[in-house]
C-alpha cells in the first residue's frame, strides 16, 4: 500500500513537472530577447540540391597489346602527358608474325594504288580511248544489222546496176562458150582452143558473181545469219554501255568509290602493321605503366592506362523527388573531404531519361563537370554536390525555422507592438535556410519570430494573438 502510495505521488509530481515545463515552453508569452526574432529582409535566394559522387576522368582506357612479341622499347613513365597518335611502346621485329611483317609490305603498295587512284589521268584516258573503240564497233554492228535486211540491201539504182551487169555478165558467158565450143583443136595443144576456154572460164566466174551480188541484194538472211546479227549488235550495245559508264565515273577526276576502296586497303595494312606498337588513342595523362622492355606480351596485355585529367566528371544519383529541377547547364558547387576550405565549380552536363531503381528508391544519374579542376583533385575523390536548381535576386525572405501550418495553411508570427499575430504566407522557392515568400502580409523589417511554440494557451497569451491548435 506504502509502495502504491508513493509510485503514485512520483507520477502525481512528475506529471506536474511535465505540465509545469508545457506552460513554460509552449505558454502564449512569446520571448523577445535578442536572437529569438529576426527581421523579413530583401535578398538573393540559392536553392540546391545535395549528393555525393566519385570523380572519374572523362575519358579512361586500359591499352593492350594487339598481338604477340617481345617489348623492344617503352617510350614513357607514370605521369607523362600524351598526344593523340604519340607512340608508347614498341616490340621488336624479330618477335613479330609474319602477317604483322608483311603487312608493311602490303602498306606501301597499297600507298601507291591510292596515290594512282588520286593523281593520275591514265585511268580517263584509257576509258575515253575505250569509249571511242566502242562506239565505232556498235556503228559496224549496226549499219550491218540494218543493211542486212530485206529491202535494205540495196537502192532501186543499184538493183538496177546489178541486174544489168548479171546480163551483161551471162550475155559474155554465152558467147564465151559458143566461141570455145566452135574453136577446133584440142586443149592439151594450146592455141586457140586453150585460149577460148581461158576466155570462157573468165566469163562463167564473172557471171556467177554478178548472179550471186544480184541474189544477195534481192534475198534476206538465214535464220542463222539473223540470229548472229542480233546478237552482234547487242554485243555492241552492252559494251558501249560499259565503255560510257567508266568514262563517265572517271573523267572528272578519281572516283569517290575508287578513293574510298583504296583508302580502305591503306586502312587494313597500317591496323596489322600497326599491332607493332602502341599508341594514345586521345590526349591525357599516363596513370599506369604494366610493361617494361624485355617483356613477353600477348593479344590483350594491358601496357597502360591513359586518362584525360583535364577533363573531370563526377556521376550523382538525384532522387526521382528533385529530379525535374535539375537541368543541363545548371551550376554545380563541390566540395572534398580530401581538400579543405576550397570549393570547386561545375556544371551539369547529362541528366538520365530513365530512374533506376534500388531497394526502394528510384535514381536518376546526372552528370556533373568540373570547370576549374587543378592537380589536388584526382579520379576516385569523393566529392559533395551541390546542384544549384534555382537563383533568385530580390526575393522577400523569412526563415524556414519560423514557418509553420495551421490548417493545412503555412504561417509565420510576426511580432508587432509587442503582440504575435499569425500571418499566412504563400512560398515560393526554399533554400536549406530560406524560402521565398509570394504573398503575404509582410514587409521588410517586419519581426518574425524564430521557433514559435507549437500551442499558444488563449488564458496566457496577449490580447488580440492568434494561436496554433494542437
Amino acid at each position: 500500500m506504502k509502495l502504491w502510495m508513493k509510485s503514485a505521488s512520483a507520477i502525481l509530481v512528475l506529471t506536474l513537472l511535465i505540465a509545469g515545463c508545457n506552460r513554460m515552453t509552449f505558454g502564449g508569452v512569446v520571448p523577445t530577447g535578442d536572437g529569438d526574432t529576426t527581421p523579413v529582409v530583401v535578398g538573393s535566394l540559392t536553392a540546391t540540391v545535395g549528393a555525393t559522387g566519385t570523380v572519374r576522368a572523362n575519358q579512361l582506357a586500359a591499352l593492350a597489346f594487339k598481338t604477340s612479341g617481345t617489348v623492344e622499347q617503352v617510350f614513357i613513365e607514370v605521369g607523362d602527358t600524351v598526344q593523340v597518335g604519340d607512340r608508347l611502346a614498341l616490340l621488336s621485329d624479330a618477335s613479330l608474325p609474319a602477317s604483322v611483317l608483311l603487312a608493311r609490305a602490303d602498306l606501301v603498295a597499297a600507298q601507291r594504288a591510292l596515290d594512282d587512284v588520286l593523281h593520275s589521268r591514265a585511268a580517263a584516258a584509257q576509258a575515253q580511248l575505250a569509249l571511242a573503240q566502242a562506239r565505232e564497233a556498235f556503228r559496224v554492228a549496226e549499219r550491218d544489222h540494218i543493211v542486212n535486211r530485206e529491202g535494205n540491201r540495196a537502192t532501186s539504182d543499184t538493183l538496177q546496176a546489178a541486174k544489168a551487169k548479171l546480163a551483161v555478165a551471162r550475155e559474155r558467158m554465152e558467147q564465151a562458150e559458143s566461141r570455145y565450143n566452135h574453136t577446133s583443136g584440142n586443149l592439151s595443144d594450146g592455141g586457140e582452143k586453150a585460149d577460148a576456154y581461158l576466155a570462157y572460164n573468165n566469163a562463167r566466174i564473172a557471171y556467177n558473181t554478178a548472179l550471186s551480188s544480184y541474189n544477195w541484194y534481192t534475198g534476206h538472211p538465214t535464220e542463222i545469219q539473223q540470229a548472229e546479227l542480233d546478237a552482234d549488235l547487242a554485243l555492241a550495245q552492252a559494251q558501249l554501255d560499259d565503255a560510257n559508264r567508266e568514262y563517265e565515273r572517271v573523267k572528272d577526276g578519281p572516283n569517290p568509290d575508287d578513293v574510298t576502296a583504296a583508302e580502305a586497303r591503306v586502312a587494313a595494312a597500317q591496323s596489322t602493321a600497326g599491332q607493332a606498337w602502341i599508341e594514345a588513342p586521345f590526349a591525357g595523362t599516363i596513370t599506369a605503366v604494366e610493361v617494361q622492355p624485355g617483356d613477353q606480351v600477348g593479344p590483350g596485355t594491358v601496357a597502360f592506362q591513359l586518362a584525360d585529367l583535364s577533363h573531370l566528371i563526377v556521376d550523382v544519383d538525384v532522387s526521382e523527388v528533385d529530379i525535374n529541377r535539375v537541368k543541363p547547364g545548371q551550376p554545380v558547387e563541390l566540395t572534398f573531404d580530401a581538400i579543405l576550405d576550397r570549393a570547386y565549380q561545375g556544371e551539369v552536363t547529362e541528366v538520365d531519361f530513365v530512374g533506376a531503381e534500388a531497394q526502394g528508391v528510384v535514381n536518376f544519374r546526372v552528370t556533373v563537370a568540373l570547370t576549374d579542376p587543378d592537380d589536388l583533385v584526382r579520379p576516385g575523390l569523393t566529392a559533395g554536390v551541390n546542384l544549384v536548381v534555382d537563383q533568385i535576386d530580390d526575393a522577400l525572405l523569412v526563415p524556414n525555422r519560423a514557418v509553420r501550418v495551421v490548417d493545412g495553411e503555412r504561417v509565420v508570427y510576426v511580432l508587432r507592438d509587442g503582440q504575435t499575430a499569425a500571418v499566412p504566407i504563400v512560398l515560393g522557392t526554399s533554400s536549406e535556410t530560406s524560402s521565398q515568400v509570394l504573398q503575404g502580409d509582410l514587409a521588410v523589417g517586419d519581426l518574425i519570430v524564430l521557433n514559435p511554440p507549437l500551442v499558444l494557451d488563449p488564458s496566457d497569451g496577449p490580447p488580440g494573438g492568434s494561436f496554433l491548435q494542437p
